[in-house]
């Protein structure tokens, strides 16, 4: 680690998922730890892996993806380690963070696999690792974080591509009218409400609808998925599911999801959108599609490396297409605040 770079490691965060039938229930124990989650609430999740054989398809598309900023930071003459670890799943942040330390690494750089703002896509993943790092006692490497991106070119650009392919599939009649949705993980109203969660993926949704659309022909909006909180409790809505039903009854008879909120294939995309979503627009006798995730478009893997090559030279463009502004490299202490739990 020379002094033009304070960084010897790069590490790629993410929420994990399992990759067998006997990871589902730790990998479930895990997400859930501290809450209240009736079992049969579970059994009914880990009924929903059984149709996958228990497998997500994150821990997969994040080797690769490793891979590929690997590559990139090699072709930008970065020597330069990249490590992968997961919230919830192995390759597990403690095991992780214990490794660089045992490979000498004593300052990275890491990119959490969310470009927004919220308790659980940003300020969650900071108290993680650094969960991490006491866990694993002297020695451990200090980490910094990449700051939220969410209007970064590397982002849009993939995402505008991967939903015009996505309107390429559509019924040729029905193509022109499809509406436009931009799927993101929901959260309860009361984190919403401290956070720019909303306002980001709003901004990030109408840059690519922009790009895919530049005639304003399609109607777009933001639409919300994988509830998992208590039913007592306001979360963001529309659910996606709920959107195509109103949307069949309103004369609607194409639409077109993007999965803006989760940028990196995952369970939650194949069970939230492809099935029952699909299932959903089927019933309603709607044509479906789903975009793609962006994960494994080179300009993501080219996005991170840049990401990191901004930390190492203060004078670097930082590129953002938003009218947000962009965020700071390490968030300030009162943001992202965490839920108070009754």
């Amino acid at each position: 680690m020379g002094p033009e770079n304070p960084y010897d490691a790069l590490l790629l965060v993410a929420f994990g998922g399992p990759e067998g039938p006997d990871q589902v229930g730790p990998f479930l124990d895990r997400v859930t730890a501290g809450r209240d989650i009736p079992s049969e609430r579970l059994s009914e999740v880990a009924a929903r892996y059984d149709r996958f054989d228990g497998v997500s398809p994150l821990n997969g598309r994040m080797r690769s993806l490793a891979a590929a900023v690997s590559d990139e930071l090699a072709t930008s003459r970065h020597d330069l380690s990249v490590f992968w670890g997961n919230r919830n799943a192995p390759p597990l942040l403690a095991d992780v963070v214990a490794t660089m330390r045992d490979a000498g690494v004593e300052r990275a750089l890491a990119w959490v696999a969310s470009p927004y703002s919220s308790y659980s896509t940003c300020r969650r993943y900071g108290e993680d690792l650094d969960a991490a790092c006491r866990s694993v006692g002297p020695g451990a490497p200090r980490i910094d974080r990449i700051r939220p991106h969410h209007d970064h070119p590397g982002l849009i650009e993939p995402a505008a591509a991967r939903l015009s392919e996505a309107l390429v599939e559509l019924p040729d009649d029905r193509r022109e009218d499809a509406h436009l949705l931009f799927s993101a993980h929901s959260i309860p109203t009361s984190l919403a409400a401290t956070c720019g969660y909303v306002a980001q993926l709003e901004d990030a949704a109408g840059l690519i609808a922009a790009r895919v659309d530049p005639d304003g022909r399609h109607p777009w909006e933001v639409v919300w998925q994988s509830r998992s909180g208590s039913p007592l409790l306001p979360w963001l809505e529309p659910d996606v599911g709920d959107r195509i039903t109103s949307l069949a009854a309103e004369g609607v008879q194409a639409v077109a999801v993007s999965p803006l909120g989760l940028p990196v294939e995952n369970f939650e995309i194949a069970w939230d959108l492809d099935f029952e979503a699909a299932r959903r627009a089927e019933d309603a006798g709607v044509s479906f599609v789903r975009a793609r995730a962006v994960d494994d478009d080179a300009r993501f893997a080219s996005m991170v490396v840049e990401l990191f090559e901004e930390r190492l030279d203060p004078s670097t463009d930082r590129r953002s297409l938003g009218g947000l502004g962009l965020r700071p490299d390490a968030c300030p202490a009162d943001c992202c605040p965490a839920p108070v739990r009754p």
